[in-house]
């Protein structure tokens, strides 16, 4: 962030305090207001005033990082040459115990700005230039920080760009980052971080794999936290299993809630091996597979629906071993779109709810972290009021936010096949959904003309391309599809 850049973040920070100001000086018993109604004018600014304050707040946090980096850079031209690992590690602690204390923060809090700080300037500029304009918020920043802390830049350039330049060759759909909650945001960057990370994702699963374990921690009151390490497929299907358990429970005599229960269920199933009256019932959780990633041919990572990417070796045992609970969904290997599914009837059927799920991936209200599972359909335009039972007027709100759009003047919108509802809120204000940020498939060269997709090597299939060395009489045919009614991918 050079000097230049520092003034001219000061300046968008004097015409935001004009703001702000001028935010203040609307409403109700203001001399500024001029509206009609002065209640909604009031209204209206503190929103309009909470939005320029957040503006502000990532300015700030901008030129924090400004002057952190800048310190780090003085102390170490001013420090003498360290002549072992172990004073330069002095040095470095030196450092950050002066900026913990002139920020009165931990020393753990000023090593993560020092680390973020040097990566911000040094690496992802678009970043900081986004951090600067107030577009993003410092937990976005962070989160860009954190997924691209093990690629290599020319990686982390394109993580950075996929999401921030909207000129760049496939990117993001859909709202841009600074509009996603950074909980949200996080998800997508690391979804697009695995299906790009240089090292493939078998072999960091092989890894992940040697390290899974059970863990305890004791916790305050009486309580104690116990979590596991698994492989996704495991850890998903036995959460959906689960809340489908809980949710079999619930009732107008059951006076525990549906995280209550699900604790429940899982600690009987844990400790006598089938819970005593708890349902059991089969979890239901979508995989969507990549064709070519199927067959073989690919190595393009799936993804298994509440979790993200997962392995093509997973998902092909998934599907392969006939597990029941694991719904099968093939990707054109050409556009990477699933199958659309509809009905004319009121009711939503099983295929379209399916649909919905791979449409939206959680409940499409800003912001939420519900996924498929849990989420209701819901027509757009109501049913009543002329609206058809198809998915560009389908949504699936989660519960709460099904609620909400019943009750209050919350209401969806826009709904097509391929984007879930946006939202207008009762101030008028209109609010994107995420989308799913699906990808074209990498198409191997060695197949011919890719039309529109991304084209990758051939991949390290001994058994599939052993001599493949591009188009023609050489290339091996494609495999056997194992599963040849891919094509109608739901059962009704």
């Amino acid at each position: 962030m050079e000097g230049r850049a520092v003034a001219e973040t000061l300046e968008a920070m004097e015409a935001s305090l004009a703001a702000m100001a001028a935010c203040a000086g609307r409403g109700a018993g203001n001399v500024a207001s001029t509206g009609a109604d002065l209640l909604r004018d009031e209204a209206d600014a503190c929103l309009d005033g909470m939005a320029e304050v957040g503006r502000m707040e990532a300015r700030l946090a901008a030129l924090k990082v400004h002057f952190a980096a800048g310190y780090a850079r003085a102390a170490a031209a001013m420090a003498d040459p360290a002549v072992s690992p172990q004073e330069r590690t002095a040095q470095e602690m030196a450092v950050t115990a002066e900026v913990a204390c002139v920020l009165t923060v931990s020393e753990r809090s000023a090593a993560a700005l020092l680390s973020e700080s040097a990566t911000l300037t040094t690496g992802l500029p678009l970043t900081l230039s986004a951090l600067q304009a107030g577009s993003i918020s410092w937990q976005h920043a962070r989160v860009m920080c954190d997924e691209t802390s093990s690629l290599d830049p020319a990686a982390a350039a394109d993580l950075e760009a996929h999401f921030l330049d909207p000129e760049a060759p496939f990117a993001a759909r859909g709202c841009p980052a600074g509009e996603l909650v950074p909980g949200r945001f996080r998800a997508k960057a690391r979804r697009w971080r695995e299906l790009h990370h240089p090292v493939s994702i078998e072999a960091r699963h092989r890894k992940g794999v040697e390290d899974r374990r059970l863990e305890y921690v004791p916790d305050r009151d009486g309580m104690a936290w116990l979590s596991a390490y698994l492989t996704a497929d495991v850890a998903v299907g036995v959460w959906s299993r689960a809340t489908e358990a809980a949710r079999a429970l619930q009732g107008p005599n059951e006076s525990r809630t549906l995280t209550q229960l699900r604790a429940d269920v899982a600690a009987d199933w844990l400790l006598a091996g089938v819970a005593e009256g708890t349902p059991s019932p089969k979890a239901q959780v979508l995989v969507t597979v990549p064709a070519l990633s199927l067959l073989g041919v690919e190595s393009e990572p799936a993804t298994l629906d509440g979790y993200g990417p997962i392995p093509p070796s997973m998902a092909r045992r998934l599907v392969g071993d006939g597990a029941e609970s694991f719904l099968r969904v093939l990707t054109d290997p050409r556009s990477g779109a699933p199958l659309e599914i509809g009905r004319t009837s009121y009711r939503v059927p099983k295929a379209m709810r399916q649909w919905l799920r791979l449409r939206d991936g959680r409940c499409p209200f800003p912001g939420c972290n519900n996924h498929s599972l849990d989420n209701e359909a819901d027509h757009v335009l109501a049913w009543s009021d002329g609206g058809s039972t198809g998915v560009t007027n389908l949504g699936q709100p989660c519960r709460r936010h099904h609620r909400l759009r019943h009750t209050t003047a919350w209401k969806p919108v826009d709904a097509t096949r391929d984007q879930p509802p946006g939202w207008i809120s009762p101030a008028g204000r209109s609010y994107p959904s995420e989308q799913q940020d699906w990808e074209q498939p990498y198409w191997p060269r060695y197949l011919g003309d890719a039309g529109d997709g991304r084209e990758s090597e051939p991949p390290d299939w001994p058994d599939v391309v052993a001599g493949a060395v591009g188009p023609g009489e050489t290339d091996p045919p494609l495999p056997v599809d194992p599963f040849p009614d891919w094509a109608v991918f739901i059962a009704a």
